[in-house]
């Protein structure tokens, strides 16, 4: 089996845990799953040599852990360097800086005390990689995306219809 196809299989594999992901009302399980996609999507760009996408998933993964335990800004700065450095380190073009900028906006995602905000954020960011697996090429890596962007949506429609705010949630529960 060539090294696309693989990637293209553990990609396959990481799309059922963004899915379930998303589908979880309590932040500790759905970076949990996260940590498991990472794992998967970085062994993907390790097999595509796309080494600051390589690197920055790795880092994601352990953001993630991290992020179940701590919501720490000051973590959260320390992440964001980390990913400078990754990007510093590796940088070979465009889709260093897409990985790059996606990677970052998740980080913020995941440091957030509320889902509301982490779904809002990993939306955005979510956005961003969509972009750069299309440019890399990777047509199970976009399904992925749009996969999870979906997932991800309905779930925010469940838990909170059409609010985009705290406050529209708030008075949306007071209403009820």
């Amino acid at each position: 089996m060539s090294a696309f196809m693989l990637s293209q299989c553990l990609i396959s594999i990481a799309i059922v845990f963004d899915i379930l992901s998303f589908q979880f009302k309590q932040k500790q399980k759905i970076v949990a799953c996260l940590c498991v996609s990472g794992v998967l999507i970085s062994s993907h760009f390790a097999l595509l040599e796309q080494w600051t996408a390589t690197a920055l998933m790795l880092l994601a993964t352990m953001r993630y852990y991290v992020s179940i335990f701590s919501h720490s800004k000051r973590l959260m700065c320390i992440f964001l360097s980390l990913n400078t450095l990754v990007l510093a380190y590796t940088f070979s073009g465009v889709l260093s800086l897409l990985s790059f900028t996606g990677s970052s906006v998740q980080t913020m995602a995941a440091f957030c005390h509320s889902d509301l905000r982490l779904r809002q954020l990993m939306l955005i960011g979510t956005s961003i990689w969509l972009i750069n697996n299309a440019l890399l090429g990777s047509p199970a890596a976009v399904v992925m995306e749009l996969l999870f962007i979906s997932s991800n949506l309905i779930a925010y429609y469940r838990y909170y219809g059409l609010a985009f705010t705290d406050d529209k949630i708030t008075d949306k529960k007071v209403a009820q």
